[in-house]
């Protein structure tokens, strides 16, 4: 490669080459020319952007919390359907603009207000110091896939957002006038009277025709129609499989527990006291304090330093090596100066838990199990790769696995949510192998697919049953009794209408009750917030009781499959006490709604103010979809934000 490159520059078409490097230096210039603009953004606002790896991060998670929701996975193709993926879209867009906004408009704090926020957080505080420690900062990013730039990005943005508003509303509160209005509607009670209109007082309707129950059919195929069911054929390669009570050879036995001895076994722990000593006086002082049985921690502040304790730890737990090693050398009681790798310091032993050596019999059923389980590991593997070369040589599911020896499954029909068409769980059947088969189109196979836990598993999509309505003579029975229940409703609905209308023209309830075989029940004293424990009144009732004037008829749905004619008698204002402080209860609550509004509204004005652009496809392709004609995205939907984990799954 060398003595042809070389070759290449004595020729003369690498003197033309070179001449024409020349003068695109001099036209376009060599700043250009090695800077070239190569973005990865999904979402840019104003000087910030989104890079399709931060955008997919916060997908998966807003994905997630959707997920435990529903109670159900949720394939990238169907969060796309209903949307979600332009929801996270739009909420990131808002928080950049937002951010881009504060920063432009000086809101920045400082850096060293960032570094010390950081080391505030527990999460990266090292285990035996108990302080920030730098190298668990990064491994704790590094394991949720985020780098020190960003994590340190989306603090300064917090930091930002609360300084903008705590400067914009600090001793703000909402005038006690509204607080008192909400005081005295929290505190107000109720007294309603009411009687049942039962399905009993109503004459029964006609039995329905089959047109009828045709017309009510199509009035609720979407509630009837059947979702889309599939059949497949699964394959299955798990360690239960090959797991057998195989016999365990010696030598092996013996070599794991030579491994393993030093981890099963339980080490020698000491409770050490270590102070630093900055000079040799202090080392005497200190050293003569701790031996006379002083509190550790006042003997430390006696020379401007702080006591570090090791609370029953072993020997590898303390930092420095050579303190470690006079440590666990010291006799209990004692104490020792030593000079560590970090400078001189006076340890004393507290305590000594001696340790214990495991044998090798009290570890075997662990190790074997081990064992057995790393030999159960090979088989799976050793079948899926002959499962893998069959299938990549042209054989379909079925034959693939026959060559491998392992048998295959049949499981459905089954809908997206792992049902069958009776409701109920498919005996065998996962999420994650419900999942593959609806990316499958039908007479199609599935990769080996990680199945979790040492297994694997394929999929082949057998039949696919569309989504359809059932047989009109199949579901009439239940049609009817809709029918019926539905002419029911309406029958009892007039006659509660014509009672309500009687009372609004002056008739006492009780004749009118009366009159239509019922009596009346009084409900004293409902307030907001007791009515919900009285079980008597549905939600319909209770609204009503709420909206109704002095003395207003109205008509609801009861409790149960009947209605009620009732009438608002009395509203009666609370005690002042309780009004007053009620309303100074709900006054810091509605400071913090204040508050949040104005959050709101601040994020939709960035919105407005600063440039968005929105790569949709990109943002497709970072999900692993496939992206589609940017005409039909409309990269400026409105400027509402977006609270990820507050969505509702609907189209």
């Amino acid at each position: 490669m060398l003595s042809a490159i070389r070759a290449f520059a004595k020729s003369p078409y690498a003197a033309v080459l070179i001449a024409l490097l020349i003068v695109s230096f001099a036209v376009f210039g060599i700043r250009d020319m090695f800077h070239a603009k190569i973005t990865d953004s999904v979402v840019t606002a104003g000087s910030r952007l989104v890079t399709s790896a931060e955008y997919k991060r916060a997908f998966d998670a807003f994905k997630g919390q959707v997920e435990q929701q529903v109670g159900q996975p949720i394939t990238p193709e169907l969060a796309a359907a209903y949307g979600l993926d332009r929801r996270v879209l739009e909420g990131l867009a808002t928080r950049e603009a937002y951010a881009d906004l504060l920063t432009t408009m000086g809101i920045r704090p400082a850096d060293k207000l960032i570094a010390a926020e950081i080391q505030k957080i527990p999460a990266f505080f090292d285990q035996v110091s108990g302080r920030f420690d730098k190298i668990a900062y990064q491994r704790k990013l590094a394991d949720n896939n985020m780098t020190p730039t960003a994590f340190e990005r989306t603090v300064r943005d917090q930091i930002s957002d609360q300084q903008a508003t705590t400067g914009l509303i600090t001793g703000f509160r909402v005038p006690l006038a509204y607080a008192a209005m909400a005081g005295v509607y929290a505190q107000e009670s109720r007294d309603m009277a009411y009687f049942g209109v039962e399905p009993g007082s109503v004459p029964a309707p006609a039995a329905p025709t089959d047109e009828q129950l045709n017309q009510l059919m199509k009035e609720n195929a979407a509630q009837l129609t059947r979702p889309e069911f599939r059949q497949v054929t699964v394959v299955q390669f798990t360690p239960a499989q090959v797991a057998a009570n195989a016999p365990i050879d010696p030598k092996e036995l013996q070599k794991r527990f030579d491994f393993r001895k030093d981890t099963l076994s339980s080490p020698e722990t000491r409770t050490v006291v270590q102070i630093a000593a900055k000079d040799p006086a202090a080392a005497l002082k200190i050293a003569q304090g701790l031996a006379k049985g002083a509190d550790p921690e006042l003997v430390a502040k006696s020379v401007g330093v702080s006591a570090i304790t090791f609370a029953n730890k072993p020997q590898t737990a303390i930092p420095d090596r050579k303190v470690a090693a006079a440590a666990f050398a010291t006799p209990s009681g004692q104490v020792a100066t030593v000079r560590g790798d970090l400078g001189p310091a006076v340890i004393k032993v507290m305590s000594v838990t001696p340790g214990r050596a495991v044998t090798l019999e009290e570890v075997r059923p662990v190790l074997e199990a081990e064992i057995r389980k790393d030999q159960a590991s090979e088989k799976v593997y050793a079948l899926t790769q002959a499962y893998d070369d069959a299938h990549q040589g042209g054989a379909n599911l079925q034959a693939a696995a026959a060559k491998a020896g392992v048998p295959t499954m049949s499981m459905g029909p089954f809908a997206q949510n792992g049902r069958d068409m009776q409701g109920q769980p498919v005996p065998g059947l996962t999420p994650k192998i419900a999942q593959t088969a609806w990316t499958l189109a039908a007479g199609s196979e599935s990769e080996l697919e990680d199945a979790g836990g040492g297994g694997f598993y394929a999929v082949r999509v057998e039949k696919i049953i569309p989504a359809t309505l059932p047989p009109f003579a199949e579901i009439r029975p239940k049609l009817a009794q809709a029918w019926t229940q539905r002419e029911l409703a309406k029958a009892m609905q007039a006659r509660a209408d014509s009672l309500a209308a009687r009372i609004k023209k002056g008739e006492a309830l009780e004749a009118v009750a009366a009159s239509a075989g019922s009596s009346v029940t009084r409900v004293p004293g409902l307030s907001r917030q007791t009515v919900q424990q009285n079980p008597t009144l549905s939600q319909d009732m209770v609204a009503k009781v709420f909206t109704s004037r002095p003395g207003e008829a109205f008509t609801a749905q009861s409790n149960h499959f009947g209605f009620v004619v009732g009438k608002l008698e009395a509203i009666h204002v609370g005690e002042a006490e309780m009004v007053a402080r009620t309303a100074e209860q709900i006054r810091g609550q509605m400071t913090s709604a204040f508050y949040r509004e104005i959050n709101e509204s601040a994020h939709v004005a960035a919105r407005r103010t600063v440039k968005v652009t929105i790569d949709a496809n990109r943002a497709r392709q970072a999900i692993g979809l496939e992206p589609i004609d940017p005409k039909a995205l409309d990269s400026k939907v409105g400027p509402k934000p977006v609270t990820a984990g507050k969505a509702p799954l609907a189209k």
